[in-house]
């Protein structure tokens, strides 16, 4: 049991990696491909979110105390709903590549999704609605995903999108999710158009509501596990010129200005690099108590191989895309004896009743894929809205005020918060290490840090 966790821990933790940075996974899946009907053209609802509708339904139950109304009473009042949502049904959907090279990543993602709705669907529902799930292939590519996203609202006429997929595709439609105004749960990317801070309309970015860690909000959580777990007072931070780098550089940057007496010191370096010397040398001569590692894939064990060739002992953390046997096969054997490697998780493989419930649903050939539980989680953050406004109208207005009503507890330890127009994606992570490949640790990387909130660990 223990390998079995390790595997998905070490797996779950690069759920983003193939769509944030445009290169297919290598796991095995099955292709689908799935054809669009034609589009119409209905007008999307308004920009501006209204105040949340707390209407009953008239098929709300009464007390059983309440006397039955008498003859001239008016009559309760209708639930109201947008598109996509009636007394029986909820229709959802995404477009994402279930064919090609990327196809390893989006049927999994969705066969997730798919498997929350029906345990959700045969356990009555949400006030007896079931959700159905629609989809189209959009192949990774961004013309075709603008398409689908038109035909999604204008012609399918859906209640909310969830699951989107992909960095070349999501830049591409974020703007016109924006102008429809209708829900947008979850992405699978952690690009920077995503982020909004105190949002109050949709071209503000209140209609989107990601989940995966934003690379912001991670540079940001790792400087508070620099500080909060490791008690560094000099953060060093090596970036690549990139918009992973820089981004994760920024976050680092603004949270490091919220805390007292902590300096930062930076270096830039060119995405693939294979000399980070200078920067290196730099934040050795600096005396940094520990190096963010701001680069992504091969530019990472790069950088942490100078370390080591440098004699540095401090220890180095990175982003959660990194977090994978690459990289642990590639550093393992320059930082032994030396300093640790340590990368943040924004999911908990170790929490089992998460698993056991996701295992129960899911189709056996996905029961140890990450991008499955990544869409199990999608589906959560959806199925959460719903529930806050049963017996209520089913709005565009009503379902995204309560998503910011209250912070959101997800399956495997994920947690998000959209209160006051923050859309910063999960604020909590937890945090693994390279270890040596073994039975026990088949990805070299060990779980040392739960799933933490950044706050606490900033305490």
């Amino acid at each position: 049991m223990k390998k079995l966790l390790s595997i998905l821990l070490c797996a779950a933790i690069v759920v983003g990696l193939a769509a944030c940075n445009g290169s297919p996974a290598q796991d095995d899946a099955q292709n689908a491909d799935q054809s669009a009907p034609e589009s119409n053209q209905p007008s999307p609802e308004s920009d501006q979110p209204p105040p949340a509708n707390t209407q009953t339904s008239p098929d709300s139950p009464l007390p059983p105390e309440s006397a039955p109304p008498p003859d001239d009473a008016p009559p309760p009042a209708e639930v109201q709903y947008s598109q996509g949502a009636s007394a029986t049904e909820i229709r959802v959907g995404n477009s994402a590549a279930t064919s090609g090279g990327f196809a390893v990543v989006g049927v999994p993602l969705n066969a997730g999704i798919e498997a929350y709705f029906q345990m959700v669907n045969e356990g009555g529902g949400i006030d007896g609605r079931k959700i159905t799930f629609w989809h189209t292939d959009d192949e990774f590519e961004p013309i075709k995903g603008k398409a689908a996203l038109e035909e999604m609202v204008e012609d399918e006429k859906l209640f909310a999108i969830v699951g989107a997929m992909g960095t070349p595709v999501i830049a591409a439609i974020i703007d016109d999710m924006k102008d429809y105004g209708i829900p947008c749960v979850y992405f699978a990317t952690g690009i920077p158009q995503l982020l909004s801070t105190g949002a109050k309309t949709n071209q503000e970015g209140y209609n989107i509501f990601p989940v995966q860690p934003l690379y912001e909000t991670e540079g940001r959580i790792l400087t508070a596990y620099a500080t909060g777990k490791f008690g560094a007072q000099k953060i060093g931070v090596i970036y690549t010129n990139d918009d992973a780098g820089i981004t994760l550089h920024k976050g680092v940057q603004l949270q490091v200005a919220e805390l007292n007496g902590v300096e930062l010191v930076a270096e830039q370096v060119a995405a693939n690099t294979a000399d980070a010397s200078a920067a290196v040398t730099s934040l050795k001569n600096a005396g940094v108590d520990i190096v963010v590692v701001a680069a992504i894939q091969a530019t990472c064990p790069t950088i942490i191989k100078e370390m080591a060739a440098q004699g540095m002992d401090v220890p180095a953390i990175t982003s959660y895309v990194n977090a994978g046997i690459d990289t642990s096969e590639a550093v393992i054997e320059a930082i032994t004896g030396r300093f640790d490697v340590y990368a943040t998780a924004w999911v908990d493989a170790l929490d089992m009743e998460s698993y056991l419930e996701f295992a129960t649903w899911i189709p056996s050939d996905y029961a140890l894929n990450a991008y499955a539980m990544a869409g199990w989680i999608a589906g959560a953050a959806f199925v959460e809205g719903l529930r806050r406004i049963e017996g209520q109208d089913v709005t565009w207005a009503n379902y995204m005020s309560a998503l910011e009503s209250a912070p959101i507890k997800l399956p495997f330890g994920a947690a998000v918060d959209y209160g006051n127009g923050n859309r910063w994606g999960t604020q909590a992570m937890s945090l693994s290490k390279v270890v040596p490949i073994s039975e026990e640790f088949p990805l070299g990387w060990e779980s040392v840090e739960p799933v933490t909130n950044m706050a606490d660990l900033l305490r």
